[in-house]
């Protein structure tokens, strides 16, 4: 498979991104340890002016700055000090829009995976939540700024083609802080009968 041509992170709306996503092969090549997952789960964040983003009202930190990027590169966030998230960056320069990537099933490296997460849990539901993911494929914040066209993190395109009816959108996790754009429908996933 081939990976994703920047164009594809370029599209002027996170929420056609995350949902084009779904279904797409998240790939990480580290210590030369080649492992990789499924997406089937994803949440958008757009920007200036989405409440519920790191970027809202123009907020430029040292953290959120790789957000104003070129869409095409990793931001790799620490939630509650514990977990690292991966977001893939979209849009042009300096419209900071992001995709937040919330659950993949594993395909390659299933044995590098499982040491990752010694959990006892379905394959399915070893990397299903953006901690998880993040672990899973040995994603940590020093990913921040990686161009998703490099051999360390990208995602491929797959054989995998999705219809509207095979994809669910709801609202978003964790962000009742944003008023009513918790309520946008931002959130995608695979309904599970597809993923099985």
């Amino acid at each position: 498979m081939s990976k994703l041509h920047q164009s594809f992170y370029l599209q002027e709306s996170a929420v056609d991104v995350a949902k084009q996503l779904l279904g797409k092969e998240l790939c990480t090549k580290i210590n030369g340890k080649l492992t990789s997952g499924i997406i089937t789960e994803t949440e958008a964040y757009m920007g200036v002016n989405d409440k519920a983003s790191h970027s809202w009202n123009n907020r430029r930190t040292h953290r959120t700055e790789i957000m104003y990027h070129e869409g095409g590169v990793a931001y790799v966030y620490l939630c509650y000090g514990i977990h690292s998230l991966f977001n893939v960056v979209t849009n042009l320069k300096d419209v900071p829009h992001a995709v937040l990537i919330r659950s993949i099933i594993p395909k390659r490296g299933i044995e590098i995976i499982k040491k990752r997460r010694p959990v006892n849990k379905l394959m399915k539901q070893i990397a299903s939540g953006p901690g998880m993911v993040s672990q899973a494929l040995g994603i940590d914040c020093s990913m921040t700024g990686l161009s998703l066209f490099g051999d360390k993190i990208w995602i491929e395109n797959t054989d995998l083609q999705l219809s509207a009816t095979q994809i669910t959108a709801t609202t978003r996790i964790g962000v009742d802080y944003a008023g009513a754009d918790a309520l946008l429908p931002y959130r995608f996933f695979i309904n599970p009968e597809i993923s099985n």
